[in-house]
């Protein structure tokens, strides 16, 4: 059977020509953007520069001054088949292009797992400030998915030993693959549990969990790009925190004195005080964009949970 390759205009001939006709075939398509960018030119940008091999991360003065550069005939069919996916399949653009950044670091991303797009990030690269006062000695990335935070918690804390926990061995082959990229196989552990389970006996200084937290109404809601994600990672029961409360019951047995959870909820944050009455937990303050991640201790969780009974 032959596949018909997608075709495009003889008249696209430079880089700004490719990207100018993506951009307006985002706009007709009315794609959503969320998962590294979130307007046209930057999406448009992203898949350009990568079809032909040119870092992201350049300084805009060199990209502008390569814009009238023209590209070869394999560049432009490559991004018309880059570009036909991502309009008519309506597929996120990391997975079009197995790439994805996370706190200024490339990341191996497929299908498998999520894009990472965690405000955690942020966190992270300030060293967890001001909660965290020294460098923990073992931290655990809960719901590691492809690995991403734990790797850049590796990279922001060299002397810290991460365990990388995920129930999904697919996802787990991806961390595993990010892992070997970065070399990093006697820091970072990846093991198959669910939640806490396959960790008897650990004892972390640090735990960070994105773990599924999308509500029913919102995943009712999902633009279609989001259908490209593994349902399993994003959903979490009607208000999104079935996960999250039992993270917060079993956290203390596998957290060492003094130890600091960090939790990301997203949208789900509203239904914290519903939830979990009376529990105290410190609401992060990011400046790069994003919210519902909080901060709570070791301590301050196992007085909520006797207090609770």
């Amino acid at each position: 059977m032959n596949i018909q390759q997608p075709s495009h205009p003889p008249e696209l001939v430079t880089i700004l020509d490719w990207i100018r006709y993506s951009i307006s075939a985002f706009y007709q398509a009315g794609i959503f953007f969320g998962h590294g960018t979130d307007n046209e030119w930057d999406e448009a940008s992203s898949l350009v520069f990568q079809a032909i091999n040119l870092p992201l991360d350049m300084p805009a003065v060199r990209q502008e001054a390569l814009y009238q550069a023209h590209v070869t005939e394999a560049e432009k069919q490559l991004m018309a088949d880059w570009l036909q996916q991502r309009v008519e399949l309506q597929k996120p653009l990391p997975y079009i292009t197995n790439q994805a950044w996370f706190a200024g670091m490339p990341f191996y991303v497929d299908e498998r797992v999520l894009i990472p797009r965690s405000p955690v990030a942020e966190l992270i690269q300030q060293g967890f400030k001001p909660y965290l006062n020294h460098e923990p000695k073992r931290i655990l990335d809960l719901c590691t998915g492809g690995g991403c935070i734990a790797i850049a918690l590796a990279n922001q804390f060299p002397e810290s030993m991460v365990d990388a926990a995920d129930i999904d061995a697919d996802a787990l082959d991806v961390a595993s693959m990010n892992i070997h990229e970065y070399q990093l196989e006697e820091q970072v552990i990846p093991l198959l549990s669910d939640l806490f389970i396959g960790l008897k006996g650990e004892r972390y200084d640090l735990i960070v969990s994105n773990p599924p937290y999308v509500d029913a109404h919102d995943m009712a809601d999902l633009p279609a790009e989001f259908h490209h994600e593994p349902a399993h990672a994003l959903a979490a029961g009607d208000d999104g925190l079935d996960l999250v409360e039992i993270m917060l019951q079993q956290a203390p047995d596998y957290m060492t004195d003094g130890a600091w959870l960090f939790v990301e909820v997203g949208n789900s944050e509203v239904h914290i005080v519903t939830r979990f009455a009376g529990l105290q937990v410190n609401w992060c303050e990011l400046s790069q964009g994003g919210s519902g991640i909080f901060a709570i201790q070791k301590e301050t969780l196992i007085t909520y949970w006797r207090d609770k009974h």
